[in-house]
């Protein structure tokens, strides 16, 4: 008991020192996390005015809270998450298991008919330490981020997601590389050093080809 409680003083710590922690409470986000998407927007363009952009596991808010920003009045943010999420401008918020099909219906009735640009997804296992245990949780999780993306999105669309680089990884890069135009690999600043996290930015999604 005495190591769990160091160890989580020492996370509590490293936490508060964290200058991208320091600066979304300066700047009024909700999670350090934006900084990442912030990064990777800069460089590829994904979020822009007027988009629908569908955001997976997206408590406490901060990817929606970015993208609501970006889309502006004109555009709309479906955010989805088994847990609650407080309101943002530009975002409609449906809680429940996104793989579930009435939390699907729902998201796909905010959309009105609107095409869909762009999925995020920010989401992670619990992490138990243990690799053998967290990379299967992880690529489950990448993989029904996967699926719904590309059921949901429009031919020209695009897929932002972080994937944990391990067993099951490159099997499932080499199906996005098939689906979109480009895909590439980022490793946003505000991504701690040691983690092994890494973000994919599928972009052009390729329309299906018909059944043979």
């Amino acid at each position: 008991m005495g190591k769990k409680k160091s160890s989580s003083r020492a996370w509590l710590k490293e936490h508060h020192d964290d200058p991208y922690v320091q600066r979304a409470q300066r700047e009024g986000y909700r999670s350090r996390a934006v900084y990442k998407l912030l990064e990777i927007n800069d460089k590829d363009r994904l979020i822009q005015s007027g988009m629908s952009v569908l955001d997976l596991g997206s408590a406490p808010g901060g990817w929606s809270q970015v993208a609501g920003s970006l889309v502006g009045d004109r555009g709309r943010v479906l955010a989805s998450d088994i847990l609650p999420m407080d309101h943002l401008p530009n975002v409609t918020f449906v809680q429940g298991d996104f793989t579930e099909q009435e939390t699907y219906d729902q998201l796909m009735q905010a959309l009105a008919g609107r095409p869909l640009n762009v999925v995020l997804s920010d989401m992670a296992p619990n992490m138990s330490g243990l690799t053998a245990v967290d990379q299967p949780r992880a690529m489950y999780l990448v993989e029904l981020a996967t699926d719904l993306a590309l059921r949901a999105l429009s031919p020209g669309g695009a897929l932002l997601t972080k994937v944990f680089q391990g067993e099951g990884f490159e099997a499932w890069f080499h199906q996005i590389r098939d689906r979109f135009e480009r895909v590439v690999t980022r490793k946003p600043a505000a991504s701690r050093p040691r983690s092994r996290e890494v973000y994919v930015v599928a972009t052009g999604l390729k329309a299906a080809k018909p059944d043979a």
